[in-house]
């Protein structure tokens, strides 16, 4: 769900709400869209404990951007779920055509979670949403390129780019939970040829070899295209 914020920002930056290169005071206090409450982050369960040094201070909503998807914080994530708002990123991918996808809420609402209220994604849409960016339709063309920069970035590659030449580009966002793993993005081959691909996982009682095998997928669907040269 951290693309579709990532695009939800760059579309409201796009309309003059702000600048990305405005800044925003990091907080670590949200409020559950259950009842409100408030609930805080543990650094010891992000990807990216650094951000939280910096709780009070301001970052640049670019860098809070960058950190949500290249190292997946959660942190930054909740700070631009709420400058942007949850249900603008929801319209906005209807407005593109991808139904399913559900950005209800930020990272660790454990009263929503009890609730059900979880963010949800499919294949398809992860695929139109990728797609659309390919398209420069993401927003507009600049915006697209930006966002594909951002992705292609990702310091988590174990799966879609593992087994491919370091030549190919990848512009990508994973996901992982207990049990979860995934990754989506868009292939970018050294002859200027790309490619979406989407591999979602779910209920994995082996996580390591769940990866290995989407690694694996991945190299075999960079074989095909290459042999359709």
């Amino acid at each position: 769900m951290k693309t579709p914020v990532l695009i939800e920002a760059y579309k409201q930056a796009n309309a003059g709400k702000f600048s990305i290169n405005d800044s925003l005071i990091v907080k670590n206090e949200f409020k559950s869209i259950v009842d409100g409450s408030s609930y805080s982050l543990d650094p010891k369960d992000d990807s990216e404990p650094a951000l939280y040094t910096k709780v009070g201070a301001k970052v640049k909503i670019y860098d809070l951007l960058y950190l949500m998807i290249i190292q997946s914080s959660n942190l930054a994530t909740n700070n631009i779920i709420d400058l942007v708002g949850a249900q603008n990123a929801n319209k906005t991918m209807r407005e593109m055509g991808a139904n399913d996808i559900k950005v209800l809420r930020g990272v660790e609402d454990t009263k929503a979670y009890r609730a059900g209220l979880n963010n949800t994604t499919t294949a398809y849409d992860q695929m139109l949403v990728f797609s659309k960016m390919t398209e420069g339709l993401a927003v507009d063309k600049s915006s697209s390129d930006e966002i594909i920069n951002i992705l292609q970035d990702q310091k988590f590659n174990d799966k879609i780019p593992a087994k491919l030449h370091k030549k190919v580009k990848v512009a990508h966002k994973i996901g992982w939970i207990t049990g979860v793993n995934h990754d989506a993005g868009i292939v970018i081959l050294p002859d200027g040829r790309k490619y979406v691909l989407v591999m979602l996982s779910k209920e994995l009682e082996n996580d390591k070899a769940a990866v290995k095998s989407m690694a694996i997928v991945s190299r075999m669907i960079y074989d095909y295209f290459l042999s359709q040269k």
